[in-house]
């Protein structure tokens, strides 16, 4: 017989001076541990991260559905899929639990070259919005540490300030050295969008993401016809999950690009639904953690390297809290590895 409980812990940023105003300062993830009766000392972990703002997960009812879950385990194993499609992230941090628990409770969900130590994921360079001086800064120590690809949130200052940012990158950085991606969280109108991604177009723009809010699938579809940027989708996948809805949404948009974070479109199976949509129309795709604390964001490297995808992942977020759990994961340059002989830190501590 199954058992499982959770425990709240709440994860606070690093904020260096020059952060935008507004910018989170803490989040809440939820850890879900399973364990079994006759093998108690085995424990299955998994995390539940939730954005405010950003994740569908009904916040009021969200503790009680993790407790609905924790005493109903025994069903949740046999009917992942029931019941949780209102509350992505929980079925993430369950999904990931019982992966661990099945595999002996050691943090190692899907052994790999990865897992022992041998392999690398290649990740993007993030740099959080600000002001120019702190964006400027963040971009030079990116690239100071060996970064080829880096991605820059826009939106935060004026959208000047942010070509000035573009053209101090190029001028000195070309696009064989350094690929250049952008997020715009959805915050160009779809009125100024397109005129924008044609001023961005001189950078050798990779990509960039949700440059309008989503839900606007026939304006959000022009712009990935017209657009000189190929545009990658993040927020738009939120709360579509079925594989009619996920081809729907696909063949209306046409993006290029989709960005696939788990925690907020409900996990792996979910995540795989997609990647297997987007290939038969050879769109584009990469992964991206939500901001999750080493445990989920272990699941994730774990899970993604199983796909070789030759893309830069957007996992370079372990170093953002300041009271993230001690776990094997550590950056080389640009490079997350895993340490097999580290320790992990006390989920209770």
């Amino acid at each position: 017989m199954l058992r499982a409980e959770y425990k709240k812990h709440v994860l606070y940023f690093k904020r260096p001076a020059g952060t935008s105003r507004g910018v989170l300062r803490r989040k809440t993830s939820f850890y879900i541990t399973v364990r079994d009766d006759e093998n108690p000392e085995i424990k299955g972990v998994g995390e539940c991260s939730t954005i405010k703002g950003l994740s569908i997960d009904p916040w009021d009812r969200y503790e009680e559905k993790l407790g609905e879950v924790c005493r109903n385990i025994n069903y949740y194993t046999a009917e992942l899929q029931e019941g949780l499609n209102d509350f992505p992230s929980i079925r993430f941090g369950l999904e990931t639990a019982l992966f661990d628990f099945q595999r002996g409770g050691r943090h190692i969900l899907f052994p790999s070259d990865f897992t022992s130590g041998r392999g690398g994921i290649k990740i993007n360079g993030l740099i959080w919005m600000g002001s120019f001086d702190f964006m400027k800064q963040q971009i030079k120590d990116k690239l100071d540490k060996g970064f080829e690809c880096i991605k820059i949130k826009i939106g935060a200052i004026d959208f000047d300030s942010e070509i000035e940012l573009l053209k101090m990158i190029r001028k000195e950085y070309g696009n064989k050295v350094l690929e250049l991606r952008t997020d715009a969280n959805g915050a160009f109108s779809p009125r100024e969008a397109l005129e924008k991604l044609k001023r961005l177009s001189d950078f050798d723009i990779h990509s960039i993401e949700q440059p309008i809010s989503q839900n606007q699938w026939e304006e959000m579809a022009r712009l990935c016809e017209n657009s000189p940027v190929p545009i990658a989708l993040d927020e738009e996948l939120i709360g579509i999950n079925s594989e009619k809805e996920i081809s729907k949404m696909l063949d209306t948009i046409k993006p290029q690009y989709i960005i696939l974070k788990p925690s907020l479109i409900g996990g792996f199976a979910i995540a795989k639904r997609y990647i297997t949509e987007a290939e038969k129309r050879d769109t584009g795709w990469w992964l991206t953690s939500a901001l999750e604390s080493n445990i989920g964001l272990n699941a994730l490297a774990q899970w993604i390297y199983q796909w070789e995808n030759p893309l830069p992942q957007g996992l370079g977020t372990g170093q953002l809290f300041t009271n993230n759990i001690e776990s094997p994961l550590y950056l080389d340059n640009d490079t997350l590895m895993f340490d097999p002989d580290a320790k992990w830190g006390d989920i209770n501590g």
